[in-house]
C-alpha cells in the first residue's frame, strides 16, 4: 500500500514538473511573439518614415534630382542607337555620344523654332479676340454667372466663419502694396525661372553625355560588387528588362505620337485652321502625358476653332476629330503594340500620373509611366516584392472557351 502511494506521489510530481515546464515554455513563446510583433510594427513605421523622407527629398531637391531622372530615361531610349554607332559603325564612344546629344538638341531646337513664332502670335492676339469669344459663348453666360454667384456666396460664408471684420482692411492694404511692384516682381520671377530652366537643361545634357559614354562601365562595376552569382544574374536581368521595356515603350509612344501629330496637322490644314503645324506639334507633345494630355488638347482645339470659325457647331469639329484620333491610337493601336511586354494597371497608371504631376509638374507627368514600369520590373525580380509587382501589372487576359 505504501509503495502504491509513493508511486502516485511521484506521478503527481512529474505531472507538476511537466505542467510547470509547459507554462514556462508557453510564457517564453508568448513573450517571443510579442517581441516579434513589436519589431514588425517598428519595421513598418521605419519603412513608412523612410518612404515619406524619400518623397520629401524628391520634392525639395527636384531642381537637381529631376535632370538626373530625365537623363536616365533618355539614356534608356538612346542606348540602342549608341551601340549601333559604336559597335556597328566603329565610331568612338565620345563622338557617338556627342552626335546623339547634338541630334536630340537639334530636333528639340528645330521644333521650338518652328512653333515659337505662331505661338507668340496667338498669345499676342488673344486679348483682342476675347470679346468675339464672349459673343460666341453668350448662350453659356447665364449658367456661368449662376455658378459664379454661388461660388461668391460660398466664399462669403467661408470668410465670415473663418475671419473677423478687421481682416478685410488688412487685405486691401496688402493688395495696394503689391500692385506697385507687380511689374518688377513678374520680370524678376520670369528671369529666375528661365535661369533655373536653362540650368536644369544643361545638367540633364551633361549627365546624359556621361551616361551614354560610361554608363556600361558603371553598370559593370555595380554588378561586380554583388556578393553571389545569383545576385549578379538578377541584377543583369533587371537592368536588361528595364532598358528593353522602357526603351520599347518610349520608342513606340514616340512613333505613335508622331503619327498623331501628323494626323492632326492634316485635319487642321484640311479644315482651314491657321498655323496647322503648331497644333500638330502640340498634339504630338500632349500625347506623351497619358489621359490628361489628350483632354487638354481637346479643350485647346475647341477654343482655337472657336477663335477661327464663326459658329460653335463648326468649332466642335476639330476637337471631335482630335478625340477620335486619340481613341483610335490610345485604345486600339498602342495597347495592341505594347500588350505583350508592357502591361500596367490603369488605376495605378492614373494614380502615378497625378502623383508625379503634383510632385514635379509636367516632367513628372511625362516620367510617371516609365518610373512605374521600372518599379514593376524591380518588384518582379525581388521575391519579397513580387506580390506588389503582381498588383502593379495590368489586368489578366480572359481565356476564351
Amino acid at each position: 500500500m505504501a509503495s502504491v502511494l509513493d508511486q502516485q506521489a511521484d506521478d503527481d510530481d512529474l505531472k507538476r514538473e511537466a505542467r510547470a515546464k509547459a507554462n514556462g515554455l508557453s510564457r517564453a513563446e508568448a513573450a517571443e511573439a510579442r517581441r516579434l510583433r513589436a519589431l514588425s510594427t517598428l519595421s513598418t513605421c521605419l519603412v513608412l518614415l523612410s518612404v515619406l523622407a524619400i518623397f520629401y527629398t524628391l520634392y525639395f531637391a527636384s531642381a537637381i534630382v529631376l535632370p538626373f531622372v530625365l537623363a536616365g530615361v533618355l539614356n534608356l531610349l538612346l542606348n540602342a542607337p549608341m551601340r549601333f554607332l559604336h559597335h556597328r559603325l566603329r565610331i568612338p564612344k565620345i563622338l557617338a555620344a556627342l552626335f546623339l546629344i547634338l541630334a536630340l538638341f537639334g530636333v528639340v531646337g528645330g521644333i521650338g523654332a518652328a512653333v515659337s513664332v505662331p505661338a507668340s502670335g496667338w498669345i499676342s492676339k488673344a486679348p483682342q479676340s476675347l470679346p468675339a469669344l464672349q459673343a460666341k459663348l453668350a448662350f453659356m453666360q447665364g449658367p456661368i454667372e449662376a455658378v459664379q454667384g454661388a461660388m461668391k456666396k460660398l466664399q462669403g460664408l467661408i470668410d465670415q466663419t473663418s475671419s473677423g471684420p478687421s481682416t478685410n482692411g488688412t487685405q486691401q492694404v496688402v493688395q495696394v502694396q503689391q500692385s506697385g511692384n507687380g511689374l518688377t516682381s513678374v520680370g524678376s520671377s520670369l528671369l529666375l525661372s528661365t535661369r533655373v530652366f536653362l540650368g536644369q537643361i544643361f545638367t540633364m545634357l551633361l549627365m546624359l553625355f556621361f551616361l551614354l559614354y560610361e554608363g556600361d562601365s558603371l553598370l559593370r562595376r555595380f554588378i561586380e560588387i554583388m556578393p553571389t552569382w545569383a545576385d549578379k544574374r538578377r541584377t543583369v536581368q533587371i537592368a536588361f528588362e528595364i532598358e528593353h521595356n522602357v526603351s520599347l515603350y518610349l520608342a513606340t509612344i514616340t512613333g505613335m505620337n508622331l503619327l498623331v501629330g501628323i494626323a492632326n496637322f492634316v485635319q487642321c490644314w484640311a479644315l482651314g485652321l491657321p498655323n496647322p503645324l503648331l497644333w500638330g506639334v502640340l498634339a504630338f507633345l500632349l500625347n506623351y502625358i497619358p489621359i490628361l494630355g489628350p483632354l487638354t488638347g481637346v479643350v485647346i482645339y475647341f477654343f482655337v476653332a472657336l477663335f477661327s470659325f464663326n459658329s460653335v457647331l463648326q468649332a466642335l469639329v476639330p476637337p471631335a476629330i482630335y478625340f477620335g484620333i486619340h481613341l483610335m491610337e490610345g485604345e486600339t493601336i498602342t495597347p495592341m503594340l505594347l500588350a505583350r511586354r508592357f502591361t500596367l494597371n490603369p488605376v495605378l497608371v492614373m494614380a502615378s500620373l497625378m502623383f508625379w504631376d503634383w510632385l514635379w509638374g509636367i516632367p513628372g507627368a511625362f516620367l510617371s509611366v516609365p518610373m512605374l514600369a521600372v518599379f514593376k520590373i524591380v518588384c518582379d525580380h525581388v521575391e519579397l516584392l513580387t506580390p506588389i509587382g503582381h498588383i502593379v501589372g495590368g489586368p489578366a487576359k480572359r481565356s476564351r472557351r
